[in-house]
This record gives C-alpha cells, sequence and structure tokens, in this order.
C-alpha cells in the first residue's frame, strides 16, 4: 500500500488561482481541490493593492499555489505583457509564501472574447470578466497538463532570497 502523499497518479490534490495580468485588471479563476475544473474568481483592480488581494483570496481558498499567465507572442517571444507579467510574478513570489508559476497563455485572451460573444455577450459587457475567463482558459490547460504528465505546468518562480 502507498503513503496518502496528496498526489494521485502524480496530480497534487490541491486549489491553484490562475492570474492573469493586465494592464488595467487582473483576472482571477480557481480550480477545484482535485484539479478537474476551473472556474472564475473576480477581476482585481491592477491599481491599489493587486498582490495584497490575491494573496487574502489564496488565504481565503487555502490554495496551493498561484499559476500567472504570460503572454507570449505567437512565436513564443516575450512582449512588453510577457515582460510586465514576469515582473508581477516575481512580486507575488516575493510577497507570498505560495509557490508562483508562470505558464504560457497565448490566445487565451483570443479563446475566452471568442466565448464570451459565443454566450451572446458583446465586447464592452464582457469587459469586466474577460481577465477573468483567460485565466480560466489557461488554468484549465495547466491542470490537464498536469494530469496527463504527472508534472506541474510552467515554471517556478524562485521565491525571494532572504538578504544576507
Amino acid at each position: 500500500m502507498q503513503p496518502d502523499d496528496g498526489t494521485r497518479d502524480g496530480f497534487r490534490r490541491g486549489i491553484r488561482l490562475a492570474v492573469d495580468v493586465g494592464k488595467a485588471r487582473v483576472g482571477v479563476a480557481r480550480s477545484d481541490p482535485d484539479g478537474l475544473l476551473a472556474v472564475p474568481v473576480e477581476t482585481v483592480a491592477r491599481g491599489g493593492a493587486p498582490i495584497r488581494r490575491l494573496r487574502e483570496i489564496a488565504d481565503e481558498y487555502d490554495a496551493l499555489e498561484f499559476v500567472v499567465g504570460l503572454p507570449l507572442n505567437l512565436g513564443g517571444n516575450d512582449t512588453p505583457s510577457t515582460v510586465d507579467a514576469r515582473e508581477f510574478a516575481a512580486a507575488l513570489a516575493a510577497a507570498s509564501s505560495r509557490p508562483v508559476r508562470v505558464i504560457d497563455e497565448r490566445l487565451s485572451t483570443v479563446s475566452a472574447h471568442n466565448a464570451l460573444r459565443a454566450s451572446g455577450r458583446s465586447q464592452r459587457s464582457s469587459r469586466s470578466i474577460v481577465d477573468q475567463v483567460a485565466a480560466v482558459v489557461f488554468l484549465q490547460h495547466a491542470l490537464d497538463i498536469e494530469r496527463r504528465t504527472g508534472r506541474p505546468a510552467g515554471d517556478l518562480i524562485p521565491p525571494a532570497q532572504e538578504p544576507a
């Protein structure tokens, strides 16, 4: 009999929070503890203290980790938005005791807009939730990768080092 280490076929049990970083808003989605489904949580204003709010949400859900989307271009290269997302992820890792992973989220916002349009919402009426839906898209992708491979998707951001 194997010990119960919280994994199932290499899948780590626990809620993940996805973070879609935008210039004005940060979309947040979460998984269920078994990693079957990603659902929207809220949209956090980028101004003010978004990292503090993300930490509060993580505490509320007792999240295992954060998954931050990297908006790479179609060639897989960084853009100014990618650099911004990386900096946001590093700041989140420095401010949180939870692991932070970054994952390619190419076309997640396009997929989110298409899904919202298909549900009858205009782009204007979707503005407040499109970031949440984009976070759902790439979180579901990350969950599917981990379930298929037994390894977490994306790259782990190293935790902030204590000053010597």
